[in-house]
């Protein structure tokens, strides 16, 4: 009796697996989406109208990118969220990690992320 409560879940399973698999019309709506993105993406670096804008816009379109690969082509969408959380958990102590370091690098030497020093290459203390 347990034989067919087996392949019953088993088949089961199986239909889970392809209702929540995207079709290739999905894949390709996607692709749209992230090729008009990056056009965007060009578009914005040679308009001069945006000048302090351009940074934040570009990491802007560079997460909106991000989480569509990951959540279609890593399929993370459809996944359980176990995987959703273990991803999010080491994305977030990845950027730890990488603030620590930045912040290391800052600390160390503030005057190496400013633009001027006053000084125009040549030392202060003539």
């Amino acid at each position: 009796m347990s034989l067919p409560e087996v392949s019953t879940h088993q088949q089961i399973d199986e239909l889970r697996a392809e209702e929540h698999h995207p079709t290739p019309r999905q894949y390709v709506k996607v692709a749209i989406v992230l090729f008009v993105v990056t056009a965007f993406e060009v578009a914005i670096y040679y308009i001069e109208a945006v000048g302090g804008l351009l940074v934040p816009l570009l990491l802007l379109f560079a997460l909106i990118k991000f989480v569509l690969v990951v959540l279609w082509f890593m399929h993370l969408r459809f996944d359980s969220r176990l995987f959703r959380r273990l991803f999010v958990t080491g994305m977030a102590f990845a950027l730890i990690v990488f603030a620590i370091v930045l912040a290391t690098f800052f600390f160390r030497d503030p005057g190496a992320f400013t633009e001027s020093n006053g000084s125009n290459g040549s030392s202060s203390s003539e």
